[in-house]
């Protein structure tokens, strides 16, 4: 494994002892050489229970890698949506917490004698009926 991904899984906390991996027979095209080798590599992160398939290359070694690569992008993926997420969240707060300006409170005092006009044009019911 590269000292760039080894890095990479350090920093996104992936431990190996973490990840159950299970090699599978091949399939599709690539004739008989590939469905006959266990080259097609299954990865589960066990913390998040993720999981990633890797047939990309024949070559056993090159899928292993290629799926660590694919489960750091899965877990930085769902981090910054994570990110996006809080900020939004802090952002509507922000918004919420305003006070309103001079054009909204024109507005709402204009609704409320809209609303109170209505409410004095209705006929009264008489009790004799």
């Amino acid at each position: 494994m590269n000292q760039a991904l080894e890095d990479r899984m350090r920093r996104l906390q992936i431990e190996e002892s973490d990840l159950v991996e299970r090699f599978v027979l091949g399939s599709g095209p690539g004739g008989q050489k590939i469905n006959k080798t266990a080259s097609c590599v299954h990865l589960l992160h066990i913390p998040t229970k993720i999981e990633v398939h890797c047939q990309k290359s024949r070559s056993r070694t090159v899928n292993r890698e290629l799926a660590r690569m694919r489960l750091c992008e899965h877990l930085e993926l769902r981090e910054r949506h994570r990110k996006l997420e809080r900020a939004r969240h802090r952002a509507k707060a922000r918004y919420a917490g305003r006070k309103p300006s001079k054009a909204q409170k024109a507005g709402t005092r204009r609704l409320k004698e809209i609303r109170s006009e209505k409410k004095r044009t209705r006929k009264k019911i008489s009790q004799d009926e």
